[in-house]
């Protein structure tokens, strides 16, 4: 153990990670975590040196064999995160390299801060590994499908621990101080985790990566002040001023309502990264100069959810001309679709908003959304209907909108099944499965070499399906109808 823990601490000078002037004292932070009384004092790194996670997984398993730590998955995560903290630079040190690097170049900052946020486990890398990834055609285009299987599965101990938690500090998941945060029940540990200080229109914002990233250099920005998700024009701003300091990612914002919105509407905050989805290659069907803005040219797109893309070079125009289309849609009633505003105090019309640039012009997406529920579609109208929740039950967010799925772990599993089902072997399927095992059963011509495409292939249509329940002009003649009346008042 005495010496892993060289190694350790050899492979995070050699990463550049540590200073080393600094290796002696990360070395004794070590010692201390694992709890060890003596050390080794000729020990000289191996050579070659082991992988600097496969050296942490050692040092994890030592401390829970020595009882140093439970045997759990909360207690492991913690010490692992202590651990990957003995070799990551201190938060001001983490910023002032980052605009050191911005200086030369956007994209310079980025890279480093993502290498920094794999290499020291804040990323990871080996969990997002195991997510299966897989692509379908479509009437729209190709779609992304992604079977997340990244995060570990908790135990019934750890659960309970989460469900008895008490302490708001820090109040969520995306609160600045999380910044090495130990953790605690319901909340992730959080020591190796930095947050880039970013202005936004005057503010301080915080910018992080996803630790279970979803696509390439998934990022997340969000505000110092623990603030609800709250949808505005300025929002619109913030977007477009992001992708003006970072022009080589599209930034977004979920809706600010449950349904429609994401995961996490408690603290405000936007998705971005350096990825292209589906929905950038989307076909445009009807071109205009905005009305009030003839500087924006504005598309709507043949995509299942209702889109509007502005584009210009003008940032004040952008902002304008969205602007209008959000008050519009506030206000916005037509029952015969289903659209309804407000029911009584309740609101229900939002929108999801993408940013990104375009050559040197700017290009703004706003996706009308409502989350209404009725008797027929309790979970919502506009939301994944019960004949395709065997798929995909949980809300359409920022993601699913670009036009790549999120979808349950259960379903590696599941998929599986009715592929052995569907080829006659003797296996059961989960009950909500079954209609849709019989009706690939049916189909001609399946065999064990071709199975596999088959399903992938009616997963794809699925989620198609699911983004076409979540949009609100339908791709029908009385949908497209009622889109066009609704963008007349911009032409």
């Amino acid at each position: 153990m005495d010496q892993i823990v060289c190694d350790f601490v050899a492979k995070g000078v050699v990463s550049q990670l540590v200073h080393p002037l600094d290796s002696y004292y990360a070395t004794n932070r070590l010692i201390n975590l694992l709890k060890k009384e003596h050390y080794g004092t000729t020990l000289t790194p191996s050579i070659p040196l082991e992988d600097m996670l496969d050296l942490m997984d050692q040092l994890v398993e030592y401390a829970v064999q020595e009882k140093v730590i439970d045997d759990t998955l909360r207690a492991r995560e913690e010490l692992e995160a202590e651990i990957m903290d003995v070799i990551t630079p201190a938060p001001s040190v983490v910023n002032k390299a980052f605009w050191e690097g911005y200086q030369e170049a956007p994209m310079r900052a980025t890279d480093d801060f993502y290498k920094l946020s794999k290499n020291n486990d804040y990323i990871k890398t080996r969990h997002i590994a195991k997510n299966e990834h897989f692509k379908t055609t479509s009437k729209y285009g190709v779609l992304d499908i992604t079977i997340n299987l990244s995060k570990p599965e908790k135990t019934k101990k750890d659960i309970e621990e989460a469900q008895n938690s008490f302490g708001n500090y820090p109040e969520c998941q995306l609160c600045a101080e999380n910044e090495g945060y130990k953790g605690r029940p319901g909340i992730a540990a959080r020591t190796n985790h930095r947050v880039i200080r970013i202005p936004i229109q005057g503010e301080n914002w915080g910018f992080q990566y996803s630790p279970y990233a979803y696509y390439n250099e998934h990022c997340i920005v969000f505000t110092k002040k623990h603030t609800p998700m709250n949808v505005t024009r300025q929002t619109i701003a913030n977007l477009l001023e992001l992708v003006t300091v970072l022009p080589h990612y599209f930034m977004g914002s979920n809706a600010g309502l449950p349904i429609v919105g994401g995961s996490l509407l408690g603290h405000e905050h936007y998705q971005g990264g350096r990825h292209h989805f589906p929905m950038e290659d989307a076909k445009v069907t009807d071109t205009w100069q905005w009305k009030s803005k003839p500087s924006v040219t504005a598309e709507k797109l043949y995509w299942p959810l209702s889109v509007i893309r502005l584009r210009s070079l003008s940032i004040e125009d952008l902002v304008e001309s969205g602007s209008e289309i959000m008050d519009a849609w506030n206000d916005y009633t037509n029952e015969d679709l289903g659209i309804l505003a407000n029911t009584g105090e309740t609101v229900h019309n939002a929108v999801t908003l993408i940013a990104r640039r375009n050559g040197n012009a700017y290009e703004l997406d706003v996706v009308l959304r409502n989350n209404r529920t009725s008797k027929e579609f309790p979970d919502g109208v506009f939301h994944p209907h019960p004949d395709v929740q065997h798929i995909k039950k949980e809300n359409i967010g920022l993601i699913e909108v670009l036009g790549m799925a999120i979808l349950p772990p259960r379903l590696k599993t599941e998929l599986r099944e009715v592929a052995d089902y569907v080829l006659g072997k003797d296996v059961e399927v989960a009950p909500y499965h079954l209609e849709w095992a019989n009706t690939l059963k049916e189909l001609p011509n399946i065999t064990e070499e071709n199975v596999t495409t088959v399903i992938q292939e009616s997963v794809g249509k699925k989620f198609e399906q699911v983004l076409e329940d979540a949009g609100v002009f339908k791709q029908t003649a009385a949908g497209q109808e009622a889109f066009q009346a609704f963008t007349k008042k911009f032409r």
